[in-house]
């Protein structure tokens, strides 16, 4: 069949050894793939992006401005991560460029992570394994505990709050959790009117909030002072929800037995970099440097998720799950017999034979500046060119619209080029 774009024209650029699963879904829709292992920045970013259509990046590659302007032929960017802070959400948004990211496939590496720490917290592995590696044998029992019986108290009780609660609960821990939201609770997990209450009652408190103003060093010397005596806190959130040096306090204080730790508020850029923090050689303190959805599963299930969105946008327009862009869910383009559309005698059906040849619908996707009048404009070409619409879908944010028009076989070059000429144009691609 043939397409507006030929598929083996798309090139896609992968950077900071995004798992090979992301590879093998392009290449099977016939994508050009170059696979790089490190992070990239600046011109030489810029150089390896200018001549892609899809860019992927993790968390250490900087898409700025300037590399959105210097890159006319790129489609849409993956950040096959959580986050997409790395990301500038705005120009790639005026110039009609989805970011596509997987806030959702890492969830039971990091729940899995979280039970983990809880349990070497409350048996101090941290320092036995420090000991025995520095040749002190310590059998001493002291201030090991089971964590059967004990409370866990959560704050954020989404995807991986809930999760961490059956885990815990499977563990015959007893589970409160807090959130500003309604939650359903599983299991036996029961919610608290007040981040204070919870931290009153909790035996060990884990944290799984996004990184708000209202987020921003919610653990500080304030709350820690409220925690139990001998309790501990868990942050496999964001690096800004807790405030460290009152956190290093209250370790050194005694007021709190223990800390484990995969985020901070400030992190190095590279592996090359060191890492430094007060919070560093402290007791029963664990620290992992960002590793919290670092599984191979993990990355497996991020480059699926994100891989598969950038391809349906390629393929079909689809901008479900972008976060920069207006979100449009599209279905797939129609076929239709080869006696429809231009050409076909008024009056006369589709030749739906199964020999006949097969056509799709034409797909025109349009980003434009979301100001009043310009849906006319579209529409007003399409009127002077005959053409037949069979579907339309819109959607806009505060800046920009993204509309879509099915239509019967066209003229597609015409169409293209008097819709660039419409002065709110941002991009317009077709499809068939």
């Amino acid at each position: 069949m043939k397409t507006s774009f030929p598929k083996d024209k798309i090139r896609v650029v992968l950077l900071e050894n995004i798992h090979a699963r992301a590879a093998e879904i392009f290449e099977a829709e016939g994508f050009k793939v170059e696979r790089l292992a490190k992070a990239h920045e600046g011109p030489k970013l810029i150089e390896l992006a200018k001549d892609a259509h899809l860019l992927g990046i993790r968390s250490q590659s900087h898409v700025g401005a300037d590399l959105v302007a210097a890159c006319p032929r790129l489609l849409s960017i993956g950040c096959f991560c959580i986050g997409t802070n790395q990301v500038d959400s705005r120009s790639t948004c005026l110039a009609g460029v989805p970011v596509f990211n997987s806030p959702f496939s890492n969830t039971r590496s990091v729940a899995e992570l979280t039970i983990a720490e809880i349990v070497a917290l409350h048996r101090r592995l941290a320092d036995k394994s420090a000991q025995l590696h520095a040749g002190t044998w310590d059998k001493s029992a002291a201030g090991a505990h089971e964590v059967r019986g004990r409370t866990l108290g959560i704050v954020g009780y989404g995807r991986i709050g809930s999760q961490v609660s059956v885990l815990a609960e499977s563990m015959g821990m007893r589970v409160i959790f807090y959130d500003v939201l309604s939650c359903l609770p599983m299991g036996n997990a029961r919610p608290v009117k007040s981040l204070d209450e919870l931290l009153h009652q909790s035996d060990a408190v884990s944290l799984h909030v996004p990184a708000t103003r209202k987020t921003e060093r919610m653990i500080g010397a304030p709350q820690i002072a409220r925690m139990r005596v001998g309790s501990y806190l868990i942050n496999n959130a964001r690096g800004g929800v807790v405030d460290i040096a009152a956190l290093a306090a209250g370790i050194r204080a005694n007021r709190i037995a223990g800390a484990a730790l995969d985020v901070f508020p400030a992190e190095p850029s590279s592996n090359a970099e060191p890492f430094a923090s007060e919070i560093r050689g402290l007791p029963n303190v664990i620290l992992t440097p960002h590793i919290g959805g670092s599984t191979e599963e993990a990355q497996a299930a991020i480059a699926e998720d994100v891989a598969t969105k950038l391809a349906r946008f390629v393929n079909n327009g689809s901008t479900t799950g972008a976060v920069n862009v207006p979100q449009v869910d599209l279905p797939e383009q129609d076929e239709i017999g080869a006696n429809s559309g231009p050409g076909a005698s008024p009056g006369t059906d589709a030749d739906t034979s199964p020999d006949a040849p097969r056509h799709r619908h034409h797909r025109m996707l349009h980003f434009h500046q979301n100001v009043p009048g310009v849906m006319s404009k579209i529409n007003t070409v399409m009127a002077e060119l005959g053409i037949n619409i069979v579907g339309q879908y819109l959607k806009t944010n505060d800046e920009v619209g993204y509309v879509v028009l099915d239509m019967a076989p066209t003229n597609a070059d015409l169409i293209s080029d008097r819709l660039k000429a419409i002065p709110e144009t941002i991009r317009v691609r077709m499809l068939w």
